[in-house]
C-alpha cells in the first residue's frame, strides 16, 4: 500500500503548479473573459483539493511509517562551487495535513467571491492573484529545504501585498498593503539571516534525509556558546523565529494583521484562515528539531510571546465596533494560541488548532462578507442588527463559527483548544495555561457580543438586508460543516496524532476534567455577552462610564500604532536623520570635496607645465635629461668614495 501510494505522492507538485499555472493563463491569456478566467482558477484550485485528499488518505493509510520516513521528490535547482540546492516536494502528515486545508479554504473562497466580486473591474486579475497566492503557500508547505520555503515565503508575502491593495484607488488600501509589506520585511530579514548561518555550519538547509539539518543535529552536532551565554542553536531559533514573528502577527510586529482588512473580505478570510498567518506557525512547527536542540529558552519565550499575543489581541477585540477587525484581533489571538502550544511543547495540538481555527475562521469571515455585502459595505456592528431573520443561513453558519472559537462542544475549536490548555498544564507552565484559559473566556464574549449586536440586536429601518446567493452560501454550509465535526479527529477512535512529525505519535488523552473548566469558561463569557447586550440587565454605557481610561485604552489598541508613528517621526525622522544628516554633510561630503579639492589644486600646478608649445616641451626634456645626469653622476662619486679599496689606497 504504501509502495502504490509512494507513485501518488511523486505527482504532489501538480499540487500548486495547477494554481500557479492558471494565474499565468489568466494574467496572459484569458484576463479580458471574466467568467473564462475565473473557471480556469476555481477548476484548478479544484483539482489541487482532489490531489490533496488522495494524499491525505494515503498518508492516513501509511500510519506510523510516513511518519519515520517522509517521502521526499527533489529534483537538482542549483549546483554551483559547492553550493547544491534541491527543489521538490515533501510529504508527510503535517504537509498532507495543510495540502487539505489550504486548498479545501481556497476552494471555497474562490467559489465565494464569485458572487462577492461580481461585477467588479478587477475581477479577472483578482483570481489571478488568487491563484497566485494559493500557489505559493501550496508551494511553502511542500518544500523541502529552507531555501525553498523562503522563496515561497516571499512570494506569499507579495500576494499579500497585492490583494491587500486589490481597490488600490483607495489610499486606505494602499497605505495598509505596504504597511503590511514592510512590517513582515523586518520579520524575513532575521528569518533570512537564521538560514545564512544555519547553511554556513551545517552546509546543508534539508529539512529531512541524509546529512539534513534534522540528522546532524540529532547525531552529530556538538554545541558551542555564541553571544551572551548563547548557545549556536539557540541564537538561529531566535533568528528563524523573527520571521514568523512577523508573518503570523505575534507582538510586537501584529500591526500590519488588523489593516489587512481593507482588501476584499474573502482574501481576509484567505489571508487568516489559511495562507499568510499560518506560514509562520507552520515554519515553526516544521523547524521544530531545532527549537528541541536548541536551550530552553528558546521554546520559553515562544510560549511566552504567543501566551501575551493571545490574551492582548483578545483584549483589544472586545472594545472593536468593525466586524472584520473583531475577527482581525480574534485571529492574532488564536495564532498565539498556536505559538504557546508550541512553546510548550504541544505541537500536535498547535496543529490540530491551525486545522480547526481555518475552517471556522474563514467561515466567519465569509460570513462577515455576506454581511456587508448585503448592507452595502456597512462594517460598524452597530449599524447592524436583526440579521437572523433576513439572513437565516448566513447567521446559523456564522453562529456555528462563534460556537466553536468559544470551545462549545461538540464544534471544532473545543478539541483542539482543550488539547492546547490541556498541554500547557501537564506541562508544567500553569501560568501559561491561566493566561490560555483567561483568553478562551474573552473570546467567547466578544464573538458572543458580535453575534449578539449583528445577528439578535434590533432591526434597523434603514437596512433593507437579503440572503446572498447560493455562491456565497454553499461555501459557508461546507465550512460549518467542517467547523463542526473538524474537532472529532482527536476522539480516540480517529487520533488526529497522524498529522505529527516530530516527538510523540501517539496524542494525549484528552482531559476531560480540564475540559469542562475550559467549557465553563466559554460559557460564562457567551452568558455575560447575553446579559450586557441582549438581555441588556447591565448597560455596556455603564460599563464605559465606569472605566472610561480602560476602554479608550483598549479601544485605541494600546497605542502601538502611534507610538510607532511617534518613533518613526520623532526618532527616525528627528534625531536620528540630523545624525546622519550631519555625518553625510561633514564626514562623506567631507571626504568627497577634500578629494575634489587635492585633484583641483594638483591639477592647477600642472596646468602651467601644459603650454601645448613644442619648444617649451623640448627644453623642459634637456633640462630633465641633464638632472637625470648630474644626479646619476653624483651617485657614482659617492659610491666611489665610500668604496673600502679606494679609502686605504689599495688597487682598484
Amino acid at each position: 500500500m504504501f509502495t502504490e501510494m509512494h507513485n501518488l505522492y511523486q505527482w504532489a507538485w501538480l499540487i500548486p503548479f495547477l494554481p500557479f499555472l492558471s494565474f499565468l493563463i489568466i494574467a496572459f491569456i484569458t484576463k479580458r473573459s471574466k467568467r473564462l478566467s475565473a473557471t480556469i482558477s476555481i477548476l484548478a484550485i479544484l483539482t489541487s483539493l482532489g490531489l490533496a485528499i488522495g494524499i491525505g488518505i494515503g498518508v492516513i493509510s501509511s500510519g506510523a511509517e510516513i511518519v519515520e520516513h517522509p517521502v521526499l521528490s527533489t529534483v537538482n535547482w542549483l549546483n554551483i562551487g559547492g553550493l547544491k540546492i534541491d527543489f521538490g516536494t515533501l510529504i508527510d502528515p503535517m504537509s498532507a495535513m495543510m495540502l487539505f486545508v489550504v486548498t479545501l479554504v481556497a476552494s471555497m473562497v474562490q467559489i465565494y467571491s464569485l458572487g462577492y466580486m461580481h461585477g467588479d473591474k478587477g475581477f479577472s486579475r483578482y483570481y489571478s492573484y488568487q491563484s497566485l497566492f494559493a500557489a505559493s503557500m501550496l508551494g511553502l508547505v511542500l518544500a523541502t529545504n529552507l531555501l525553498e520555503l523562503f522563496v515561497f515565503w516571499e512570494l506569499v508575502g507579495l500576494c499579500s501585498y497585492l490583494l491587500i491593495g486589490f481597490w488600490y484607488f483607495k489610499v486606505s488600501a494602499r497605505e495598509a498593503a505596504k504597511k503590511a509589506f514592510i512590517t513582515t520585511r523586518v520579520g524575513d530579514f532575521g528569518l533570512l539571516l537564521g538560514i545564512l548561518f544555519l547553511y554556513n555550519k551545517f552546509g546543508t538547509l534539508n529539512f529531512y534525509g541524509d546529512g539534513s539539518l534534522s540528522a546532524q543535529m540529532a547525531t552529530n552536532f556538538q554545541d558551542f556558546a555564541l553571544i551572551g551565554g548563547l548557545s549556536y542553536l539557540t541564537v538561529m531559533a531566535f533568528l528563524v523565529f523573527i520571521g514568523p514573528i512577523g508573518k503570523s502577527g505575534q507582538f510586537p510586529l501584529h500591526v500590519w494583521l488588523p489593516d489587512a482588512m481593507e482588501g476584499p473580505t474573502p482574501v481576509s478570510a484567505l489571508i487568516h484562515a489559511a495562507t499568510m498567518v499560518v506560514a509562520g506557525v507552520y515554519l515553526v512547527a516544521r523547524m521544530y528539531f531545532l527549537f528541541n536542540h536548541a536551550s530552553p529558552v528558546a521554546l520559553q519565550f515562544i510560549a511566552g510571546l504567543g501566551a501575551f499575543t493571545a490574551i492582548f489581541a483578545a483584549s483589544i477585540a472586545i472594545a472593536q465596533d468593525d466586524i472584520k477587525r473583531i475577527l482581525a484581533y480574534s485571529t492574532l489571538s488564536q495564532l498565539g494560541y498556536m505559538m504557546f502550544a508550541l512553546g510548550v511543547g504541544a505541537l500536535t495540538a498547535s496543529m490540530f488548532h491551525l486545522m480547526t481555527h481555518a475552517f471556522f475562521k474563514a467561515l466567519m469571515f465569509l460570513g462577515a462578507g455576506s454581511v456587508i455585502h448585503a448592507l452595502h459595505e456597512k462594517q460598524n456592528i452597530w449599524d447592524m442588527g436583526g440579521l437572523y431573520k433576513k439572513m437565516p443561513i448566513t447567521a446559523i453558519t456564522f453562529g456555528i463559527g462563534v460556537l466553536a472559537i468559544a470551545g462549545v462542544p461538540p464544534f471544532a475549536g473545543f478539541f483542539s483548544k482543550d488539547e492546547i490548555l490541556a498541554a500547557a498544564l501537564n506541562n508544567g507552565h500553569p501560568i501559561i495555561y491561566a493566561v490560555g484559559l483567561f483568553t478562551a473566556f474573552l473570546t467567547a464574549f466578544y464573538m458572543s457580543r458580535l453575534y449578539f449586536v449583528a445577528f439578535l440586536g434590533d432591526e434597523k429601518p434603514e437596512n433593507h438586508p437579503h440572503e446572498s446567493p447560493k455562491t456565497m452560501t454553499v461555501p459557508l454550509m461546507i465550512l460549518a460543516f467542517f467547523s463542526v465535526i473538524g474537532g472529532w479527529a482527536a476522539l480516540p477512535e480517529h487520533n488526529f496524532a497522524f498529522f505529527v512529525h516530530y516527538g510523540e505519535f501517539e496524542a494525549e488523552a484528552m482531559n476531560w476534567g480540564l475540559a469542562a473548566i475550559s467549557v465553563v469558561a466559554g460559557l460564562l463569557g457567551i452568558g455575560l455577552a447575553y446579559t450586557i447586550y441582549l438581555k441588556k440587565s447591565i448597560k455596556a454605557e455603564d460599563i464605559v462610564a465606569r472605566f472610561p481610561g480602560v476602554y479608550k485604552l483598549l479601544k485605541n489598541k494600546y497605542y502601538i500604532d502611534e507610538i510607532y508613528l511617534w518613533f518613526i517621526h520623532r526618532v527616525m525622522d528627528g534625531i536620528i536623520a540630523r545624525v546622519l544628516y550631519w555625518f553625510d554633510l561633514y564626514i562623506i561630503d567631507g571626504i568627497i570635496n577634500g578629494i575634489a579639492l587635492f585633484v583641483r589644486g594638483s591639477a592647477s600646478g600642472l596646468r602651467r607645465t601644459s603650454t601645448g608649445q613644442l619648444q617649451t616641451y623640448a627644453l623642459v626634456f634637456f633640462f630633465a635629461v641633464v638632472v637625470f645626469y648630474l644626479v646619476l653622476a653624483m651617485g657614482e662619486g659617492q659610491l666611489a668614495a665610500l668604496n673600502p679599496l679606494a679609502m686605504l689606497g689599495g688597487v682598484k
